[in-house]
C-alpha cells in the first residue's frame, strides 16, 4: 500500500509538471489559410512562450509554399509571421507544402484551418506529413462535417493550453466529493461556452494580455484556496463559473485568430467547443479517479498541499510574466 501511495503522489506531481510544461512539447502553432479569390493569407500562431518570432517568420518564407493548379503563388508580401500568396487565378486545386521541419526539427507539427468561400477544413503538417493537396468547389455549400476539422481544433487547443489545465488540476485538488466535483465541472463548462461564444461572434472583445494574465491569476488563486479550504469548499463551483467566464475569452483567441468560416459559422464553433470540453473530459478522467483514490488514504492531506503550493508557485510566475508582457 506504501509503494502504490508514492506512485500516486509520483504520479500526480508528473501529471502536475507535464501539464506546465505543455507548450514545450511537439506543437510549433495554430495556422489559418484563407483563400479569397487569387490571394491566400497563411497565418501562424505560435504555441511555444518565448518563440523568436523573427526567426521563425523567416523560415516560413523559406520554407512554405502554395501551388495553385501546377502553378506556382509567389510570396506577395511577409509581414511577421503572416504571408500573402498571389495566384495566378483563383485556385480550383491547392498544393500547401510545409517544410519547416527543416528549420525547426522534427518536433515541428501545425494544426491549420483553411476557409474559402463556400467551405473550411482541417489540416495537420508535421516531419512525416509536410504535403496537402485541397480541391475548392465555390459551388459546393458548407455542410457540417466541413466543420470538423474546428473539433480537432479544439482538443489540440485544451490539450497544449496547460493554463486552463493547470487550472482545473487546481479546481479539483480539492473539490470535495463526487457531486461537488460534477458542480465545479459543470460550472466551468458552462461558463467558458457562454464567454467563448460570444467572443468568437465578435459580441465582447476584451483585451488579450488582460485575459490571459487573469487566466495566470485564477491558477494562483485557486491554488491558494486550496491551502486554506475551510470556507473554498462551499462555493468552489462559483470560483469555477466566474474565472470560467475569463477562460472562455482565453479559449476564443485561436478562434480570433484562424477566423470561423461565415458559410458554417455555428457549427464551427460547436464543434470547437466540443473539441475543447473532450480534451477537458480526458484530462478529467484522467485525474479524478486518481484524486478519488487519494482520498481514501491518511496522505491526502499532504498531497494536495505540495501539489496546490506547486501550482501556486506556476500561476504567479505565468501572472508575472504576461503581466511584464503588457509593459513591454
Amino acid at each position: 500500500m506504501r509503494q502504490a501511495l508514492h506512485w500516486l503522489c509520483a504520479g500526480l506531481c508528473l501529471l502536475t509538471c507535464a501539464i506546465a510544461c505543455a507548450h514545450s512539447g511537439d506543437t510549433t502553432g495554430f495556422a489559418s489559410i484563407a483563400v479569397d479569390g487569387s490571394k491566400i493569407t497563411y497565418r501562424l500562431t505560435p504555441t511555444t512562450p518565448g518563440t523568436d518570432e523573427l526567426a521563425l517568420g523567416e523560415a516560413m518564407r523559406k520554407h512554405i509554399s502554395i501551388n495553385a493548379d501546377n502553378a506556382a503563388c509567389p510570396v506577395a508580401e511577409a509581414k511577421g509571421l503572416q504571408l500573402e500568396f498571389n495566384c495566378p487565378a483563383a485556385p480550383q486545386q491547392l498544393q500547401i507544402r510545409d517544410d519547416l521541419p527543416l528549420a525547426l526539427g522534427d518536433k515541428h507539427h501545425v494544426v491549420a484551418v483553411m476557409t474559402w468561400s463556400g467551405g473550411s477544413r482541417s489540416l495537420n503538417f508535421s516531419d512525416t506529413e509536410r504535403e496537402a493537396r485541397i480541391s475548392i468547389s465555390n459551388g459546393d455549400s458548407a455542410h457540417p462535417q466541413h466543420a470538423g476539422g474546428f473539433f480537432l481544433l479544439g482538443i489540440e487547443h485544451i490539450v497544449t493550453g496547460y493554463d486552463h489545465l493547470l487550472f482545473l488540476l487546481a479546481l479539483v485538488l480539492c473539490g470535495g466529493g463526487l457531486v461537488s466535483l460534477l458542480k465545479i465541472i459543470t460550472a466551468f463548462t458552462i461558463a467558458h461556452s457562454v464567454t467563448l461564444g460570444a467572443a468568437a461572434l465578435s459580441w465582447v472583445t476584451p483585451p488579450a494580455a488582460a485575459v490571459e494574465a487573469i487566466i495566470a491569476l485564477s491558477i494562483a488563486y485557486v491554488a491558494f484556496e486550496n491551502l486554506f479550504p475551510r470556507f473554498a469548499i462551499s462555493r468552489r463551483w462559483t470560483v469555477s463559473f466566474l474565472f470560467g467566464l475569463v477562460h472562455g475569452f482565453g479559449f476564443s483567441s485561436v478562434l480570433a485568430e484562424i477566423g470561423l468560416p461565415r458559410d458554417s459559422l455555428l457549427w464551427s464553433l460547436l464543434s470547437f467547443n466540443l473539441g475543447v470540453e473532450a480534451g477537458q473530459l480526458a484530462a478529467i478522467l484522467i485525474t479524478v479517479p486518481l484524486l478519488i483514490y487519494l482520498r481514501k488514504t491518511q496522505w491526502e492531506p499532504l498531497v494536495v498541499r505540495r501539489l496546490s503550493q506547486l501550482v501556486l508557485v506556476i500561476g504567479i510566475v505565468l501572472f508575472v510574466e504576461r503581466m511584464a508582457d503588457t509593459w513591454i
